[in-house]
């Protein structure tokens, strides 16, 4: 299986972040991510074997037992790997600094839940940010950029976060298909 774990705000951040963008869409031909994917990754699994699952789902919720609830707001965005040479067009996250120590640990607690149960995570360094749209090739996204900078969405409480499978193709329009396995509540 192929999973991510993730933090997932709750509907009506994604409704008002996803109207926020809706009406500038067809501006740009990118693959904009449905409403029903915008989420914050914490650690890719790109091969979850089934024996491996019981003992994954376990320390992931060890692990989300050791962490606080904070709260958060989709505000500002980017791109990777730059304005520049776009592939991928983001949304950040306005945390304050606690909340910023407590969305890291809890991505490193997901990735080493993640390596205990014998399962390999992507290696990139964690870099907290909802994926907008994905790019063909690579383009000069500076307006887009800015644009992203002028959004501030509604605060909400992070107190959760989810292990989603992932199905590639399976989805309309040949998107992956997210199938939510299990959410994981933070102790507070």
């Amino acid at each position: 299986m192929r999973a991510f774990v993730a933090v997932v705000p709750p509907p009506e951040v994604v409704e008002d972040l996803d109207a926020f963008l809706d009406v500038r869409r067809s501006a740009a031909a990118y693959r904009w991510a449905p409403a029903g994917q915008l989420h914050v990754t914490l650690a890719f699994l790109a091969d979850v074997p089934d024996r491996k699952l019981d003992d994954l789902v376990e320390r992931l919720g060890r692990a989300a037992a050791r962490r606080t609830a904070f709260p958060a707001v989709i505000a500002g965005g980017g791109a990777f790997p730059n304005a520049a040479r776009a592939r991928v067009l983001w949304a950040g996250l306005d945390l304050a600094e606690q909340a910023r120590v407590e969305l890291s640990r809890m991505a490193t607690g997901a990735r080493a839940a993640a390596n205990r149960a014998g399962i390999p995570v992507d290696g990139r360094r964690f870099r907290p940010h909802v994926t907008v749209a994905r790019l063909g090739h690579p383009d000069e996204v500076t307006a887009w950029v800015r644009l992203l900078d002028s959004y501030r969405g509604p605060s909400w409480i992070v107190d959760r976060f989810t292990l989603v499978a992932s199905y590639l193709g399976e989805g309309p329009r040949n998107r992956p298909r997210y199938e939510v396995v299990e959410e994981f509540e933070l102790k507070g």
